[in-house]
């Protein structure tokens, strides 16, 4: 469905399809203002098997202490509310995801969910569904967060494809949960169902988040909260664009470290240049929450400004001297390069005349041409058998 038509009308809101339990139409759902494309959707068996799975749950009278963790694009928070429920709560780490529920619900007629921050969600709920997240990190984290705010009778359900899901999944909830069952697979799909919170556990769990470690080599500290992209430590593409970056404009009064993740290129920046003021941005509330806590670690928080926000959204046009990325090749599990394209045409807008886009990428993506169509003249920086350092000056 075209965007400029979502808006125009609601499209019937649900209908009965299994058991008592009516469900949105899943294939209206869209990932829009996310990337779209072959192979990237806003949903998948996985969502209508925890909606079928929690349908007594639902129908129990779960209205007002129903929460939904990480819901990629609205499905389990528009099917729970098509379903009868009331009040329903929603975290999602990502932005985009949290304005595609919005505009999914616009589409669907339905009243939107509230969407907050993980504990405000979490408190008090008595059922929570969930998408299981791919990192063990990211869903040890969310799972002590339960365990600590939800109602001691929550039952937890929590599902996803069983190529990304793990037996080590269970051994995670097992940690934070007196109890843990196993669904029947169903189209390629399984769902958790977690009871009895262990809060001695996950309160004493939660005090080691965000988790840091010291990286001697480069004097860098790297703070992360679960689920961040490589965790405390630094990926190789990164060590080796703070290998050269000492070059990047070094007379650059402001910078951004576009899709920040940790914020450890942010703080390098800042520990480098004395005098430079740094906004870290990405999409994700973890990573987000992981570059401010990595500013502190480092002491140069009063330099380093972290935010939630799709791409540079908040940044003005031909504001900017230097923006440094390495963008993203997945969208959720699939492979796309349509992120990076989006954040190369972001880097554009924001650059002033002069400004150079410094990123590094794997080298077989050859951004190469669409860096000089996008942004503008790009040259190799540097290069290594895997990644490719190259330098875009605004036109």
């Amino acid at each position: 469905m075209d965007r400029r038509y979502r808006s125009r009308r609601a499209i019937p809101a649900a209908r009965p399809l299994t058991g008592n339990l009516p469900i949105v139409d899943f294939s209206l759902l869209r990932r829009d203002p996310d990337i779209e494309g072959d192979g990237l959707l806003a949903s998948d068996a996985a969502d209508r098997l925890i909606l079928d799975e929690a349908a007594t749950l639902i129908d129990d009278g779960a209205s007002g202490a129903l929460a939904v963790v990480d819901d990629a694009y609205g499905a389990l928070s528009l099917g729970a509310t098509a379903a009868g429920a009331r009040g329903v709560r929603s975290h999602q780490d990502g932005i985009t995801g949290e304005r595609a529920l919005s505009l999914n619900a616009e589409c669907l007629g339905l009243v939107l969910p509230t969407s907050t921050g993980l504990d405000d969600a979490l408190d008090g709920a008595t059922v929570v569904l969930m998408r299981l997240p791919r990192s063990l990190d990211r869903l040890a984290e969310v799972a002590a967060h339960i365990a600590a705010r939800a109602d001691q009778d929550v039952v937890v359900v929590a599902g996803g494809r069983i190529k990304h899901m793990s037996v080590a999944m269970n051994a995670v909830f097992g940690e934070f949960f007196g109890r843990v069952d196993v669904s029947h697979a169903r189209q390629k799909s399984r769902v958790l169902f977690a009871r009895g919170p262990r809060r001695a556990a996950a309160t004493a769990a939660l005090a080691e988040w965000p988790r840091t470690r010291r990286h001697d080599d480069l004097g860098l500290t790297v703070a992360a909260h679960g689920g961040v992209f490589a965790g405390d430590r630094i990926d190789i593409g990164t060590r080796f664009l703070l290998s050269v970056l000492d070059d990047a404009v070094p007379v650059a009064a402001t910078a951004v470290d576009l899709a920040c993740g940790t914020g450890a290129v942010a703080a390098r920046l800042a520990l480098a240049r004395p005098d430079l003021q740094v906004l870290a941005t990405d999409r994700s509330a973890a990573a987000a929450a992981s570059a401010r806590a990595t500013a502190a670690a480092n002491g140069v928080e009063d330099r380093v400004r972290a935010e939630q926000a799709d791409g540079l959204e908040s940044v003005d046009d031909g504001t900017q001297e230097l923006v440094v990325l390495n963008p993203p090749f997945h969208s959720d599990a699939a492979l796309s390069t349509g992120v990076a394209r989006h954040l190369f045409a972001d880097a554009a807008r924001a650059l002033a005349p002069g400004g150079e886009l410094w990123c590094v990428w794997n080298s077989h993506l050859r951004y190469r041409a669409a860096l000089e169509r996008i942004v503008g003249p790009t040259r190799q920086v540097a290069r290594n058998s895997k990644f490719t350092v190259t330098a875009s000056q605004k036109r």
